[in-house]
C-alpha cells in the first residue's frame, strides 16, 4: 500500500508546474480525422429497365476500379435482389399513396426513377434503390392526373402508359402523340400494337427485327393480340413521358409507323394511309 501511495505522489509531482501548483492534465488527443469518402456518380437514362440499371452498376464499378482504384459496395446482383418482386411489399411505404394499396402493382419496374445519383464507395444497393423511390415520389407529385382519371385510368395505368411512350418515342414532341394513340385505342377497344411491349416481354433486343413467331406469341406483353395495357411497366420512364401519359395530345390519331430516319414517326387516323406507309422503305 505504501508503495502504491508513493507512486501516486510521484505522479502528482510530475503534473505540477514551476509555481508548485498542480498543472491541468494534458488534453486527450483527438482521434485522427478520416478523409471524406470520394463521391461517385451513376447515370440511369430514361427508359432503362431494372436489368439495364443493374448492368450500368457493373459498368460504373469497372470505371471506378480502373480510374480511381476504388471498389464500390454496389453490386449488380445485390441491386437485382433488392428490386425483386418479393421485396416490393417492404418498400410500398416509399411509394406515392396512389400505389400503396393497388393490387396491380407487382414489381419495382417503373418506380426506379431514371436520374443521376451520387454515391460513395460504401453505398449499398438498397440505399440506391431508396434514393430512386424517393426521387420517383418527388417527380410523381408534379403530375396532374385529372385528365387520366376522367378516362377511368388509375395511377398505375398512367405509369404503364408512360413506359410505353418512353419505349416508342425518341423525338420529344412525339411523346404526347404516342400517348394520344394509346388513349384513343383504349377508348375504342383496339389492341394497342406497341412493339416495345413485346420486346420487353420476350426480351427481344432493339437491334433485331421481331420474328413472325414472336408476333404471335401469347405473352401478356403482346399488345398486338391482347387488348388493354400490358400487366406492368416495360421500363422506368422519366418525367417528360409521365407528363405525356397524364395528358396526351388532343388528336384523333390511331396509328404510327417509324419513318426512314429511324427516329421519328408518321401519325395518322386512317388505317388505309397507315397500310400504305407500311409498304414504303422504313426502319
Amino acid at each position: 500500500m505504501l508503495l502504491g501511495a508513493a507512486a501516486i505522489a510521484a505522479a502528482v509531482v510530475l503534473l505540477r508546474d514551476e509555481g508548485g501548483e498542480a498543472a491541468p492534465p494534458p488534453a486527450a488527443s483527438a482521434p485522427p480525422t478520416q478523409p471524406p469518402l470520394e463521391v461517385l456518380r451513376i447515370v440511369f437514362p430514361e427508359g432503362f429497365t431494372r436489368e439495364a440499371m443493374a448492368q450500368r452498376i457493373t459498368e460504373v464499378n469497372e470505371i471506378a476500379a480502373e480510374e480511381r482504384s476504388l471498389t464500390p459496395a454496389l453490386r449488380a446482383r445485390d441491386y437485382l435482389n433488392a428490386t425483386r418482386r418479393q421485396r416490393l411489399q417492404a418498400s410500398r411505404g416509399q411509394l406515392p399513396s396512389a400505389f400503396r394499396e393497388d393490387a396491380k402493382v407487382r414489381g419495382f419496374e417503373g418506380f426506379l426513377f431514371p436520374a443521376t445519383y451520387d454515391f460513395t464507395e460504401v453505398t449499398v444497393s438498397r440505399e440506391l434503390v431508396a434514393l430512386q423511390l424517393e426521387k420517383f415520389a418527388q417527380e410523381w407529385a408534379r403530375l396532374d392526373l385529372a385528365f387520366a382519371r376522367s378516362k377511368n385510368l388509375t395511377a398505375y395505368d398512367v405509369l404503364v402508359i408512360a413506359s410505353m411512350i418512353e419505349g416508342e418515342a425518341q423525338v420529344p414532341r412525339e411523346r404526347a402523340l404516342v400517348s394520344a394513340v394509346i388513349y384513343n385505342r383504349l377508348r375504342l377497344g383496339m389492341p394497342l400494337g406497341i412493339d416495345a411491349t413485346l420486346r420487353y416481354g420476350l426480351d427481344i433486343p432493339p437491334t433485331r427485327a421481331i420474328r413472325q413467331s414472336e408476333l404471335e406469341d401469347s405473352t401478356p406483353y403482346n399488345t398486338r393480340i391482347h387488348q388493354g395495357l400490358p400487366p406492368t411497366p416495360i421500363n422506368n420512364p422519366g418525367l417528360a413521358a409521365l407528363e405525356a401519359a397524364a395528358r396526351p395530345a388532343d388528336v384523333d390519331y390511331l396509328y404510327f409507323v417509324r419513318k426512314d430516319d429511324c427516329r421519328s414517326h408518321f401519325f395518322t387516323a386512317s388505317e388505309e394511309e397507315f397500310l400504305r406507309r407500311l409498304e414504303q422503305p422504313r426502319c
